[in-house]
């Protein structure tokens, strides 16, 4: 395995345990999740000076596992959204 492939993997994993840790506290929002998933949309298109495909890799690791989240929580919370 590449060293991007361990850096997206284990970031991905972190960040996905981190949220689901996350989820079970009191004062969880999952607005909060949505609005800091937006602001990683924005972090990986501030790529103008090139940062590398190392960081690059993290940061797609936490974006696909917030993605991932929203996606379960949602299916999860189905009967809860109105």
């Amino acid at each position: 395995m590449d060293t991007e492939t361990i850096i997206y993997e284990n970031n991905y994993t972190d960040t996905y345990n981190n949220l689901r840790n996350r989820s079970i506290l009191s004062g969880f929002s999952i607005y909060d999740i949505k609005r800091e998933l937006e602001s990683l949309y924005r972090y990986e298109d501030l790529d103008w000076t090139g940062r590398g495909e190392y960081k690059n890799s993290e940061i797609q690791g936490a974006v696909a596992a917030y993605q991932v989240f929203l996606h379960e929580w949602n299916k999860e919370h189905k009967s809860d959204i109105k």
